[in-house]
């Protein structure tokens, strides 16, 4: 048994393994997603394929659409290589709940797997091709927060955008200089209608992406490379829209686990493929049952009816509320913290990390008594439950190989979103003082303390992959246990990581106490979090 469209036209084997197959004929919906495609997706990675795949399928099993979405890497282009189309695009999804029973689905609604690397001309050949269709409703996108960035911490453009900018549109390498350049290809066509969604975990994350794309195709104006006939479709709400949304699903990492219970049933190629780019792929994707997706529902060439798969549509309003409970109160902030205070203390899973009774404590804390002093109930989903389930069945789901190390990744890219807001919120309030926080000022100094590459014991380990590592370490270099000076001050009073100077509204010394407290030597780290969370 191997995962391929030949191999799965033989049910019975796979039925008798309890595994769910599509229930529409995969050819048939390759050759109309080649004749018009209506949906591309930027970010083949494990939330798509487990979350936004496993619905769109919904749709193909009740015959509701007759066309695949098209994946798109713009970022690894192994992925497409050695997780796509080995596997005919196909995805075996395995959902895991707390006891530990598997639910498997093979997810064949992706027609197609592309790359955006213009050396393999018949991939951007065919991208082109789609967007200059008018049969294209939406381009949505799950490339993280990093993603949408053209500029480094200081405000200057990224090393690839500046090269973007003078190339043009002919020959883009960034993922937002790309999407503007088809789009330019769909507006010199016919300047037809279509939508641009990111289902990323960035505040106001379609604002973002109307941003990073405006600003590309205004940069080329002024080089001559695009009429201002360009700008004007991108901003006409009549064509173009950027809808807000609200994503929320743990897809970690390939489990072990999980990969030996699916080859000891007999299904062969399950090893776990790590790219050079060092992303964990496997032909299959493990995932937890939980799962939320909120849009606003703001399309102007048509969409896929997903509130039949679970999907909620809604007013930009409600969506914005959503996703600033989530990623700013009810999940993302815990996550955060699980994250660099579990690499410290020698953890390689979140869920062993809330048997620990100071972590759980930990995460209790930034979300019940001090982010739910300032979210608002978006009443769709409640705050508290949100948070229950969280703490009680998510992160505690053994049977979820989610580890801090992955949650790690980009953090720079992320407290501004996760802390930052929540402190601003207290800031705004009358009967709020952002000095009396307590939980989430010793997040941030975990944070500071996890960028030295030292443990709690002493040692050293690699912090997570971060565009703003390089320059933050360097901040930090010479730094070690005992030290009571360091350069700390410059992050902490950087706004634009935090959104906010922390000086500014009197934690930065806060910070800073704890930072040092936590050098004062092996053992510091958890003495600290016990001294402020006891």
């Amino acid at each position: 048994m191997f995962l391929s469209k030949s191999a799965i036209k033989d049910k019975a084997p796979w039925q008798t393994l309890g595994v769910k197959l599509p229930q529409f004929d995969l050819d048939e919906i390759i050759e109309n997603t080649k004749e018009g495609a209506q949906w591309v997706h930027f970010g083949a990675g494990n939330i798509f394929r487990g979350f936004i795949a496993n619905a769109y399928q919904k749709l193909l099993d009740k015959n509701k659409v007759d066309t695949g979405i098209v994946a798109v890497e713009s970022f690894d282009f192994e992925i497409i290589d050695k997780v796509y189309k080995p596997y005919d695009n196909l995805t075996l999804l395995v959902l895991m709940n707390s006891k530990g029973d598997f639910d498997k689905t093979i997810i064949g609604s992706i027609a197609e797997g592309l790359t955006t690397d213009k050396s393999r001309g018949q991939d951007y050949n065919r991208l082109v091709e789609i967007f200059e269709n008018p049969s294209l409703q939406m381009a949505s996108f799950t490339i993280t927060e990093k993603g949408y960035a053209l500029t480094d911490a200081s405000g200057n453009y990224l090393k690839v955008i500046k090269r973007d900018i003078e190339e043009g549109p002919e020959n883009p390498l960034h993922t937002m200089s790309i999407a503007a350049a088809l789009a330019y290809r769909r507006y010199k066509k016919g300047q037809y209608p279509m939508t641009f969604v990111s289902m990323d975990n960035c505040s106001n994350n379609g604002d973002t992406l109307k941003e990073s794309l405006i600003t590309m195709a205004r940069e080329w104006l002024k080089r001559g490379f695009v009429e201002e006939g360009f700008i004007d479709y991108l901003e006409d709400e009549e064509k173009i829209t950027y809808p807000l949304s609200m994503i929320d699903k743990i897809t970690p990492r390939p489990s072990d686990l999980v990969r030996e219970a699916l080859t000891a049933q007999g299904i062969k190629g399950m090893d776990t493929i790590i790219t050079d780019k060092n992303s964990y792929m496997a032909p299959f994707v493990n995932a937890e049952v939980s799962e939320y997706l909120v849009i606003e529902d703001k399309f102007t060439n048509g969409r896929p009816p997903l509130e039949e798969a679970g999907i909620i549509f809604t007013d930009r309003e409600t969506v914005n509320k959503v996703e600033t409970m989530k990623v700013t109160t009810c999940l993302n902030p815990l996550h955060t913290a699980l994250a660099v205070s579990g690499c410290l203390l020698g953890y390689n899973l979140i869920a062993d990390e809330m048997k620990d009774p100071i972590l759980r404590k930990f995460v209790e804390k930034i979300g019940y008594e001090e982010g739910l002093k300032v979210v608002v109930d978006p009443k769709i989903i409640s705050p508290k439950e949100f948070i229950d389930e969280v703490v009680n069945e998510r992160f505690s789901n053994p049977f979820i190989p989610d580890t801090p190390q992955r949650i790690a990744t980009d953090t720079s890219q992320k407290v501004g979103i996760r802390f930052g807001e929540t402190i601003k919120s207290y800031a705004r309030k009358d009967d709020l003082n952002p000095a009396d926080l307590v939980a989430i000022p010793l997040a941030i100094a975990t944070w500071c303390r996890y960028l030295l590459g030292i443990d709690d014991e002493g040692k050293e380990f690699t912090i997570s992959p971060d565009p703003l590592a390089d320059m933050l370490q360097d901040i930090l270099k010479g730094v070690s246990l005992g030290d009571t000076s360091s350069n700390v001050s410059q992050i902490l009073a950087n706004d634009t990581i935090f959104g906010v100077n922390l000086y500014e509204v009197g934690l930065g010394e806060k910070i800073e106490t704890m930072f040092y407290e936590m050098l004062e030597g092996k053992g510091a780290v958890r003495r600290t979090l016990e001294k402020y969370l006891a």
